[in-house]
């Protein structure tokens, strides 16, 4: 059963966190981190729809966008091989790993690979054009990664950057969802009944 409770929690921690630190990224990012590594390390409340992969490509299914959309929680589904192009965020943004692995290659502001590291479940990752937000992901593991983003915005929405390493020059995207629902998190009515 899917204890969708959880996610509900989280959204409400976020946002009373939001209300009271949203213009203080450092501490968004710590006591963010906190309530985030709280969420991934109990793999019981993602509905199954938020982690079905495809193989054409990496998916980004929103689960909650906060109404004023000053952050917004993404799951991100990864098939063995699939990797992003390098790209920023241009706000603040938490990376938790839920299953399987990921590999994150950090770029400097002048694209030039400046680190590399694999996140494994319970770790996360954190960027911000303070903090370096520039990046690939890509799972180069064996099984299925699924991951949990928290961003300081509507991702899905705001106008980021994809880099050519070749040249370091940069095209703007917007990366939308793959879903065109989110979870319901609001039906407490079997809890209520019970």
């Amino acid at each position: 059963m899917r204890r969708i409770a959880r996610l509900r929690e989280f959204v409400g921690a976020m946002t009373r966190l939001t209300e009271r630190h949203g213009a203080d990224e450092a501490r968004m990012l710590d006591e963010g981190a906190r309530l985030l590594h709280g969420l991934i390390t109990r793999d019981d409340w993602l509905p199954d729809e938020f982690v079905a992969p495809s193989p054409e490509s990496y998916r980004q299914y929103l689960l909650h966008c906060d109404p004023l959309e000053r952050f917004s929680v993404v799951s991100f589904v990864w098939l063995p091989g699939q990797r992003t192009p390098i790209h920023d965020h241009t706000v603040w943004g938490l990376v938790g790993v839920m299953r399987g692995e990921e590999n994150c290659e950090e770029y400097s502001p002048s694209i030039q690979r400046t680190h590399t590291h694999r996140s494994m479940p319970g770790d996360i990752d954190r960027v911000s054009p303070r903090i370096g937000d520039i990046h690939v992901v890509s799972n180069e593991g064996a099984q299925t990664a699924v991951s949990i983003h928290v961003y300081g915005a509507n991702i899905g929405a705001v106008r980021r950057h994809a880099f050519d390493p070749a040249t370091g020059g940069s095209k703007d995207f917007v990366s939308g969802y793959h879903n065109a629902a989110v979870p319901n998190l609001w039906d407490r009515s079997r809890e209520t009944r019970a």
